[in-house]
């Protein structure tokens, strides 16, 4: 009777681990295809050519909506739901602020800068051009 009791307890610890397992690899794959799609769609975005990135920003959804898929089988659910219960919305919601302050900055530290890099490149041209013969 104990070498059954011990069989069975063996072999539940054996699924938890396959389970445990199984979930860290749809979680690992996950995170690497969100990551992946985020590159690709921030590609797609620096380059502003939008006729020939288009298949860029389908690619980078097309991995975007596969990683979402990923997140809805019930066990990831389950996994979801225990991070849900605990304060990692809060800290994820820092991380958001902050992120989006960051690049509010960015975004003006560029715009204010833009117009002080073309006067320059303007001036270099002047004094590059001034010393070129001058040919009818």
């Amino acid at each position: 009777m104990q070498l059954v009791a011990n069989e069975s307890l063996l072999i539940g610890l054996e699924m938890k681990l396959l389970a445990l397992v199984r979930e860290s690899a749809n979680l690992t794959l996950m995170i690497g295809l969100v990551i992946y799609g985020m590159t690709l769609f921030a590609d797609y975005q620096s380059r502003g050519r939008w006729a020939k990135n288009v298949t860029s920003l389908l690619a980078s959804l097309g991995i975007l909506s596969l990683a979402l898929a990923l997140a809805f089988t019930p066990g990831n659910i389950a996994i979801l739901t225990r991070i849900a219960r605990t304060k990692a919305s809060t800290v994820l919601l820092g991380m958001s602020c902050f992120l989006l302050q960051l690049s509010i900055g960015a975004f003006g530290l560029i715009a204010y800068s833009k117009p002080f890099r073309l006067r320059h490149e303007k001036k270099i041209n002047r004094e590059l051009n001034r010393d070129l013969p001058k040919i009818p």
